[in-house]
């Protein structure tokens, strides 16, 4: 499992840096992406963080705590589909904070990450951790960390893509990770009576149960 995991994960960063090094998207820069209040800029910046996380994670202060699963580190999230949340808010502010530096740079930086880790991943043990720096104190599994990129690329690389009018999308190893991901995540939040309406009885799917990002 840990050899398919990362295996699939370099596989989406490098079509993360493909996309992110495309001079559609150096054009689009300043313009308003898809998802509205992010600028195209914005988006490159998080989904360049898909890459360059993973090594500032790793480098991180681990000291042994529970590990969160990657299906709860989705699962707990609230107000996900309100702009101006704390959640969202925050997520923009540390984008466009890595998008700063320009097309150029943002490109080169994730370049420069995946094929450091596309090294890296290879030698790290199966019971790895990494700390999430934005949530001082927490850890996760790597591999488990790694499945939470693995939806971060899958969706945003579709985002940026229709932002910038190109064609690009996560291999099918990745899409089926986020998914299985997503699915478990819409379950622990919602009970299952809840996702089986969302999957089969959409006219009583009240809480959009599927929705989870």
């Amino acid at each position: 499992m840990t050899t398919e995991i990362r295996g699939a994960y370099l596989l989406a960063a490098e079509r993360a840096v493909q996309l992110l090094a495309t001079e559609e998207l150096a054009h689009r820069w300043e313009r308003e992406s898809v998802l509205p209040g992010m600028s195209v800029g914005g988006l490159a910046g998080h989904l360049a963080r898909s890459v360059l996380q993973v090594e500032w994670f790793l480098d991180g202060q681990v000291v042994g705590t529970e590990p969160v699963s990657p299906v709860h580190y989705y699962a707990r999230l609230v107000d996900t589909s309100l702009p101006d949340s704390a959640l969202n808010v925050g997520v923009r502010a540390r984008s466009e904070e890595t998008a700063a530096a320009g097309p150029a740079a943002v490109a080169e930086q994730a370049e420069a990450a995946w094929r450091r880790l596309a090294v890296r991943l290879d030698k790290e043990p199966t019971d790895r951790r990494v700390a999430i720096l934005h949530r001082p104190g927490e850890e996760m599994l790597l591999d488990g960390y790694l499945q939470t990129r693995c939806v971060e690329l899958a969706v945003h690389l579709d985002d940026l893509a229709l932002s910038v009018g190109v064609r690009r999308s996560a291999p099918e190893a990745v899409l089926a990770i986020a998914v299985d991901v997503l699915i478990a995540a819409a379950r622990e939040r919602h009970g299952d009576q809840a996702v089986m309406h969302a999957l089969a009885r959409r006219e009583r799917d009240v809480d959009q149960a599927l929705r989870v990002l």
